[in-house]
């Protein structure tokens, strides 16, 4: 892992890699402050991208204290989209932790909203957006997928292979080519 996040490359990535920092690096990256060309990006959104990372360090801070320490950062935000809609990301936890739902039970316990659940009946419209969208996102504008090996993530490879997030997340939606992705590092860690 590197812990300095580049500058994007010809196709608004990140370069392929992870790229570990921690919530304070995050916030003074090139994914808050935005490129070095302030004539292409001169719409970056520093403010909201700041935001979004406030939102992002509620849930990572519950995360982290129900002894999760992996956390994956992606989507639109970790591209060159002036104002992204949200933060996607994964995290990898214990397989019997989620399945017999101690894991959402003790994060539930921390967050005042009773935000965390990745039931689909549980997601809701938002105006403007075509897709339903889970409590998480509706509160933080951040949603956090649960990862552990033999779980899939829902997207599909071009062959049309389901792929487990850490390889999803590591290729771009749009044309499939591969790029970065943000670990999110506790403080003091890196």
């Amino acid at each position: 892992m590197t812990d300095t996040i580049p500058e994007f490359d010809a196709d608004g990535l990140l370069p392929p890699g992870d790229y570990e920092v921690t919530l304070s690096e995050l916030r003074g990256s090139i994914l808050c402050r935005g490129p070095t060309d302030r004539v292409l990006y001169a719409n970056w959104d520093s403010g909201w991208r700041t935001w979004l990372v406030e939102q992002l360090a509620m849930m990572a801070d519950q995360l982290w204290r129900v002894g999760v320490n992996d956390i994956f950062v992606d989507g639109s935000f970790v591209e060159d989209k002036d104002h992204p809609n949200d933060i996607d990301g994964y995290f990898v936890c214990d397989e019997a932790e989620f399945m017999s739902g101690r894991l959402k039970s003790a994060l539930n316990r921390l967050d005042p909203q009773k935000i965390w659940t990745w039931d689909h009946s549980q997601r809701r419209p938002y105006p403007g957006y075509p897709k339903r969208q889970l409590p998480m996102w509706h509160v933080y504008r951040v949603e956090l997928y649960p990862h552990f090996p033999g779980l899939g993530s829902g997207i599909q490879d071009p062959e049309g292979n389901e792929l487990e997030f850490p390889a999803a997340f590591r290729r771009c939606r749009r044309d499939s080519k591969p790029k970065g992705i943000v670990y999110l590092a506790k403080e003091g860690s890196v």
